[in-house]
């Protein structure tokens, strides 16, 4: 990935405070590995589950508005369809998913920080503090949002990224 794909400033906050992850460009968007505002490889947001996809619905579903599917090719990775869209992609354990600036999953807060500056940080719902959500502020209504959850270790446990409200479910659809 060339170096300025992986640069901080590019997701410095706009204008109107708003801060997102920089766009996907040919180079970085092909990277099937790679965490993107549009999705992860074929799978994106805001559209339906591709068919001809290995992404479907594995084990026992909590809901028949709310699914989880899944993807052999990612694994600790899944997404949340509702309405028959994906609505948000979280990249867990075990995963080699990481975003364009080189963040993933067992990165420290201080890499997030200086690659996010401007997250707004809040409590965790389950976990002690140092634990917390780190989540993009001002996003427009119906635009990509990115969240971190960062464990007491101070290292990033999972990656979001969706929409509201979906972004903020704790427990997979609730």
């Amino acid at each position: 990935m060339p170096d300025s794909a992986q640069s901080p400033a590019a997701a410095a906050p706009s204008a109107t405070g708003a801060v997102n992850l920089p766009s996907p460009t040919a180079s970085n968007s092909a990277d099937p590995a790679v965490l993107t505002l549009d999705g992860l490889g074929e799978l994106r947001l805001d559209q339906a589950v591709p068919a001809d996809s290995r992404w479907a619905e594995r084990g026992a579903q909590a809901s028949d508005t709310c699914r989880t599917v899944t993807s052999p090719d990612y694994p600790g990775v899944y997404a949340i369809v509702e309405g028959g869209k994906v609505r948000r992609i979280t990249v867990g354990q075990r995963s080699p998913v990481e975003l364009v600036e080189g963040i993933g999953v067992g990165a420290s807060e201080a890499q997030v920080s200086a690659a996010f500056a401007g997250f707004r940080a809040t409590p965790h719902k389950y976990v002690d503090a140092p634990a917390k959500y780190l989540t993009a502020p001002n996003a427009p209504s119906g635009e990509p949002v990115l969240r971190f959850e960062i464990g007491e270790d101070r290292k990033v446990s999972l990656i979001h990224l969706g929409m509201k409200p979906q972004l903020e479910y704790v427990e997979g659809c609730a």
